[in-house]
C-alpha cells in the first residue's frame, strides 16, 4: 500500500552531483580513505564515488555479495515509512538525520507525493554533504540543510536555522536510515535517540534501519569492521533485538523490528538473507 518502486530511479542515479555543480565532492577526495557514504552511493548504482570507495565496495561485495541488495532494499524501506507517516500517521514534516549524499527519493520527493506542503529539515555532519544539499534539494520552501551530528541531539534541536522549517510543538518524523550502524557503543547511541525523541512532540514517529551480522557470519562481519576501519567511519552490526531496544518506550507498527524487506513482499530483488533491519515506532 505504501509501497512505490523507485529501484529504476535509485539504479540509473540520473541525478549526478557532479554533472550539476561540477566535482561536489572535495572533502576527503584526494586521500586514498573511502567514504562510508560514498561507498553507499556505489551500492545504490550512484555515480558520486572515486575508485577508493568503489574498491572497498569491491570489498565489501566480496565479503557479502548481497549487500548492493540490501542497500536498495533499505532505500525502499525507507520509502514506505515516510509514505505511511504522511498517509495514514498524518506527519506532515520530518528531520532526516544522516542523509549522506542527496539521490533521488530524498524524503522529501516522496513525502511532496502524498503532501505538497510537508517539510523537511536534513542534517549531515559533513559540510561538503551539507552544501550540495543545499543546492540540490533546497530549492523550494519548507526544505532545508543544516551541519548537524547525530552525537549531539542539542545542536540538532536547537539549531538556529531548524524553525524556520520544522516546528517541535507538532508531531514529527526522525528519520535515522544507515545511520546508527556508524556510531559505537562508546556514543551511547540508545541515549542518543532517546534525546531525540523526547525533543519532539507526543505523536511523534521514530524510523530507524541498521546493518546487522545475524545472517552473513561473525568471520564475514569481522572483515567488513575492518574494512570500514579504514573508512570515514566504523562498522557497527547490532542484532534485531539491539536495534528493538531503539524503539524502548515507543508504540512498534507493524511488522515491528525486521528484516526491512518485509515491509513489502514483493520487493524485487531483496536479499534472501537478513542484512539489513529497520521498523518504525510511535511516541504515545
Amino acid at each position: 500500500r505504501y509501497w512505490r518502486d523507485w529501484s529504476s530511479d535509485v539504479c540509473s542515479s540520473d541525478l549526478s552531483l557532479s554533472a550539476r555543480t561540477g566535482d561536489p565532492m572535495t572533502g576527503d577526495a584526494g586521500s586514498r580513505r573511502p567514504n562510508a557514504g560514498r561507498i553507499y552511493n556505489f551500492l545504490l548504482g550512484g555515480k558520486d564515488n572515486y575508485e577508493q570507495d568503489r574498491q572497498a565496495a569491491g570489498q565489501l561485495l566480496a565479503l557479502v555479495p548481497d549487500a548492493r541488495a540490501a542497500a536498495r532494499a533499505n532505500r525502499h524501506f525507507l520509502a514506505c515509512a515516510v509514505r505511511f507517516l504522511v498517509e495514514d500517521a498524518g506527519i506532515g514534516q520530518f528531520i532526516d538525520i544522516g542523509m549522506g549524499l542527496p539521490a533521488p527519493g530524498n524524503v522529501h520527493q516522496v513525502a511532496r507525493e502524498l503532501d505538497p506542503l510537508a517539510r523537511v529539515a536534513y542534517v549531515d555532519n559533513d559540510p561538503v554533504v551539507v552544501s550540495h544539499a543545499r543546492a540540490l534539494l533546497c530549492t523550494a520552501p519548507g526544505v532545508c540543510a543544516v551541519e548537524g551530528d547525530l552525537r549531539d541531539p542539542p545542536g540538532i534541536v536547537g539549531h538556529p536555522d531548524l524553525p524556520a522549517v520544522i516546528d517541535l510543538g507538532e508531531p514529527a518524523g526522525i528519520v535515522l536510515g544507515a545511520v546508527l550502524h556508524h556510531v559505537p557503543d562508546e556514543d551511547s547511541p540508545h541515549k542518543l535517540v532517546d534525546m531525540l525523541m523526547a525533543a519532539v512532540a507526543p505523536g511523534s514517529y521514530l524510523v530507524i534501519s541498521h546493518a546487522t551480522d545475524q545472517d552473513i557470519g561473525a568471520a564475514a562481519a569481522g572483515q567488513v569492521r575492518e574494512l570500514y576501519a579504514q573508512a570515514s567511519a566504523p562498522a557497527v552490526f547490532r542484532s534485531r533485538a539491539e536495534v528493538a531496544g531503539f524503539f524502548e518506550g515507543l508504540e512498534l507498527v507493524p511488522p515491528g523490528v525486521g528484516n526491512v524487506a518485509a515491509w513489502h513482499a514483493d520487493l524485487p530483488g531483496a536479499p534472501s538473507r537478513t542484512i539489513v533491519v529497520g521498523g518504525v515506532g510511535r511516541k504515545p
